[in-house]
C-alpha cells in the first residue's frame, strides 16, 4: 500500500508548496464550533514551514453554489490558524485571481497563506474533467510541489484533490499517512475480537461497508436511524421512525449472512421513543419489538437506543481488541436522546485495544459530548473517506499519489 510521502519531494526550502487541507469545519455565525480538522492539519503545516517552504494552503468549506458566498468564507479558518500556529497567515480573497497571485508571490521562506474557498469556483467540483484540469493548472501556477493532506476529500475526484496531483510533484501529508496507517490496521489482520459499531441515519449510506466487513468482523453493532430498517426486517413495527422500505430485502440478507458466518450482530433491545422529532418532546423507553406499543402508538418516533441496549453495546466494545465506530446511536444534538451515543463513546475510551472513531457525525458527537480527542486511539478526519476505505472502494485522491489500493 505504498504512497508517496513528504520525503519524496526532497528539500523544500525556498520552494512554493501547495497543500490541500480539509478545513470544512462547522461555523455558527462565523465562529468555528469544532476545530478538529484544523488541529489535525497542524503537524504537516509545521513540518513544511520548518523546512523553509513557502506554503499555500487551500480547502473547501460547506456547499456554496460555485460562486462567492460570505457565509462559507475561509477567513475564520485563517484567523484560527494564526492563533494555533502563532504565525502570520496571509489570506487571499480568491483562489486563482489577482489577490491569490499577489499573496503567493509575496510569501517568503517559512511563511503561510490560505486561499479562499475552492468551491467558490464551479470547476473545482465539475463533472467535466477538462474543466477540473483547467482549474488545477491555474491553482498550480507558481507552485513547485503539491501535498495532499485533506483525508476527508480523498474519495472525491475534484480538481484540488485529483487533477492537481498530475500537474505537480505530489505526495501525501502526515495526516493522510496517519489515517492510512490506522485504517490499514482495521483491514490487514486486525487484532481480535474485532467489533464494528454503525449508526447514523440511513442503512443505504452503510451498505457497502456492511457488505465488505461482515466476513471480516466478529461483532457488528447497529444503532442510529438505520436500526429501524433492521427491526422492520425482523418483522417488528417501528411506528413513525426512520425507515428505508427499499432496503428491507437486503437487510434480511445481512441478517442471514451474519448468522451463517457466526458474526455476532447486535441490535438494540430497547428504544427511546418520542412523540415528535423535538428536543422537548415527551418520550419513554420501550422494548425494541414494542415500539408501536408505546403511549404514542404508530406516531411514535425512535430517537435513541435505550439504556439496556447501551449497556450491552458498551460491554461488547470494552471486551473487543479492535473497534471501529461510525455514526451516532441517536439524535445526540438533543440532550434527551444523547445517552446512547455517550455510552458508546465512553466505552471506546475504556477499551484496551485500538479504537477508531470514523469521523463525520461521530467525531462531532464525541466533542459535543465533552470527550477529549486523546481519549481515543484515533479520530478520523474523514467520515465518508474512512467508510469507503473500509469498503475497499476506489479513492481517487490516493491513487493520484501512487496508492494501489487494498490487496
Amino acid at each position: 500500500m505504498a504512497i508517496r510521502t513528504l520525503a519524496s519531494l526532497g528539500d523544500l526550502a525556498g520552494r512554493t508548496v501547495l497543500i490541500r487541507c480539509d478545513f470544512n469545519v462547522p461555523l455558527d455565525a462565523g465562529t468555528i464550533t469544532d476545530e478538529g480538522r484544523i488541529v489535525a492539519s497542524l503537524p504537516t503545516l509545521r513540518a513544511l514551514l520548518e523546512q523553509g517552504a513557502k506554503v499555500v494552503a487551500m480547502s473547501h468549506l460547506g456547499r456554496p453554489k460555485g460562486e462567492p458566498d460570505a457565509q462559507y468564507s475561509l477567513a475564520p479558518v485563517a484567523q484560527r490558524l494564526r492563533e494555533l500556529l502563532d504565525v502570520d497567515v496571509a489570506f487571499a480573497t480568491d483562489t486563482v485571481g489577482g489577490d491569490a497571485r499577489s499573496v503567493r508571490d509575496a510569501l517568503r521562506d517559512g511563511q503561510l497563506a490560505l486561499l479562499e474557498n475552492l468551491r467558490f469556483d464551479p470547476r473545482e467540483t465539475s463533472k467535466d474533467s477538462g474543466e477540473r484540469a483547467a482549474f488545477a493548472a491555474q491553482l498550480a501556477e507558481g507552485a513547485d510541489a503539491f501535498v495532499s493532506d485533506g483525508f476527508g476529500v480523498v474519495h472525491r475526484e475534484q480538481a484540488s484533490v485529483f487533477e492537481i496531483a498530475s500537474v505537480l510533484p505530489s505526495a501525501a501529508g502526515l495526516l493522510v499517512e496517519r489515517e492510512l496507517e490506522v485504517l490499514a490496521r482495521l483491514t490487514d489482520a486486525p487484532e481480535r475480537p474485532y467489533a464494528v459499531v454503525l449508526g447514523g441515519s440511513k442503512v443505504s449510506d452503510k451498505l457497502g461497508v456492511i457488505e465488505h466487513l461482515l466476513p471480516r468482523v466478529d461483532r457488528l453493532l447497529i444503532g442510529g436511524g438505520m436500526l429501524f430498517t433492521f427491526l422492520k426486517a425482523q418483522g417488528h413495527g417501528v411506528g413513525a421512525s426512520l425507515l428505508e422500505e427499499d432496503q428491507l430485502d437486503r437487510v434480511r440478507g445481512y441478517l442471514q449472512q451474519a448468522e451463517q458466518l457466526g458474526v455476532e450482530l447486535l441490535l438494540p433491545t430497547d428504544i427511546v421513543v418520542a412523540a415528535a422529532f423535538d428536543a422537548d418532546a415527551e418520550h419513554e423507553t420501550v422494548a425494541a419489538d414494542a415500539i408501536e406499543g408505546s403511549r404514542f402508538g404508530a406516531a411514535g418516533i425512535g430517537l435513541d437506543i435505550g439504556p439496556e441496549s447501551a449497556a450491552a453495546f458498551a460491554d461488547a466494545i470494552r471486551s473487543a481488541t479492535t473497534v471501529f465506530w461510525n455514526g451516532p446511536m441517536g439524535v445526540f444534538e438533543m440532550e434527551a436522546f444523547a445517552a446512547g451515543t455517550k455510552a458508546i463513546a465512553e466505552a471506546l475510551t475504556e477499551a484496551a485495544g485500538l479504537t477508531v472513531v470514523g469521523g463525520g457525525d461521530s467525531a462531532a458527537a464525541v466533542r459535543t459530548l465533552g470527550f477529549d480527542d486523546s481519549a481515543f486511539g484515533h479520530i478520523s478526519t474523514g467520515g465518508g473517506a474512512s467508510l469507503e476505505f473500509l469498503e475497499g472502494a476506489r479513492l481517487p485522491g490516493l491513487e493520484a499519489l501512487g496508492w494501489e489500493g487494498q490487496r
